[in-house]
C-alpha cells in the first residue's frame, strides 16, 4: 500500500499516516482494541531494550507486563485533538510504566549505587588531573582495583544508567522527544530551532570525550537502535564487553554534559551581573 514502510524497531509494516491517526471523535471499543494490538510489538522491544540491561534475576514478561499497562494507559489518555502521534505518545507510556515498575522495587542496591558514584568522581578527579579522560586502567587503579574486577564492576552498573541520559526522557532519540513536548509546533519557532540546535551542539561535542570504541557503541545502541547483542556481533566482542563500554560511556557523557551545563550556568551569572 502506498505510503507503508517497513520498522526495523518493531517488525512490523506500518503507514506513517495510521501511525499518527487523528481521530475525530473518542476511539470506540473495536478501534482501542485495535490500537492495543498495533503497538504490542511496542511494548516487547522497549521491555527488550531494558531488560538486557538488568540483572538476569529480573524476569522480562514482568516489564512486559508493566509495558502493557503504560500502553493501555496511552491509548486511554490519548486527545487526537492535541495533533500528536499516538505512536510516539505510546512509547513513552510504555517506557515509563517499566521504568516506575522498577523504581518501585528498589532493584539496585546501595553498595552498587555507592560505587556507581565512586567512578563518577575518580573519573571527574583524573580528568582534571590528566587533562583528558582516564583509561579503564587509570579509573581501575585509582579505584584499588585490579581492571579485570572493575570491568565486572562496569557490567553490573549497566542497569543503574537506565535512569539517566537516555531514558531520563523515556524517549529513544531526541526527535521522539521533541514531537511529544511541541506536537503542534510551527517548523518554523526560532525559540525551539535554536534550543533544538544548542542541545544538538552540546551532545555532539560531549561525545567527542569518548574514544572510538565507545562511540561507536553509542552510536549503533542509541542511534541505530541495535541491541547490545547485535552491538557485540558488529564490532566482533561479546555481549558483556558491549555493556561494559556502554556503562564508561554514560559516565564520561554524562560528566563532560554537566561540566558544560555548569560552566553555561557560570557565563549567563556572569553577563546578567554585569
Amino acid at each position: 500500500m502506498f505510503g507503508e514502510r517497513f520498522s526495523k524497531r518493531t517488525g512490523r509494516t506500518v503507514n506513517p499516516e495510521l501511525e499518527g491517526e487523528k481521530l475525530g471523535a473518542p476511539i470506540d471499543s473495536l478501534e482501542r482494541e485495535r490500537l492495543l494490538t498495533n503497538h504490542l510489538p511496542d511494548v516487547r522491544y522497549i521491555a527488550q531494550r531494558i531488560h538486557e540491561r538488568l540483572p538476569v534475576q529480573i524476569p522480562l514478561e514482568d516489564l512486559v507486563h508493566a509495558g502493557i499497562i503504560g500502553l493501555i494507559e496511552a491509548v486511554d489518555r490519548f486527545d487526537p485533538s492535541k495533533h500528536a502521534q499516538l505512536a510516539t505518545f505510546a512509547r513513552f507510556r510504555i517506557r515509563g510504566a517499566i521504568l516506575d515498575s522498577l523504581r518501585s522495587t528498589d532493584w539496585s542496591p546501595r553498595s552498587l549505587r555507592k560505587r556507581a558514584r565512586a567512578i563518577e568522581t575518580a573519573n571527574r578527579t583524573l580528568i582534571v588531573e590528566l587533562g583528558r579522560s582516564p583509561s579503564e586502567a587509570e579509573l581501575a587503579q585509582r579505584l584499588s582495583m585490579t581492571l579485570p574486577k572493575f570491568q565486572h564492576l562496569l557490567t553490573e552498573l549497566n542497569g543503574l544508567n537506565l535512569g539517566s541520559l537516555d531514558s531520563s526522557t523515556g524517549f529513544d532519540t531526541q526527535e521522539e522527544l521533541a514531537d511529544a513536548q511541541h506536537p503542534n509546533r510551527a517548523s518554523d519557532d526560532p525559540f525551539f530551532s535554536c534550543l533544538k540546535e544548542e542541545l544538538k551542539s552540546l551532545l555532539t561535542e560531549a561525545i567527542g570525550v569518548l574514544d572510538e570504541r565507545e562511540r561507536q557503541v553509542v552510536s549503533l545502541y542509541y542511534f541505530e537502535e541495535l541491541t547490545m547483542r547485535e552491538v557485540g556481533a558488529v564490532l566482533d566482542i561479546g555481549e558483556s564487553r558491549v555493556s561494559q563500554i556502554h556503562s564508561l560511556a554514560l559516565v564520561r557523557l554524562r560528566e563532560r554534559l554537566e561540566q558544560k551545563l555548569r560552566l553555561s550556568s557560570t557565563e549567563a551569572s556572569t553577563t546578567s551581573a554585569a
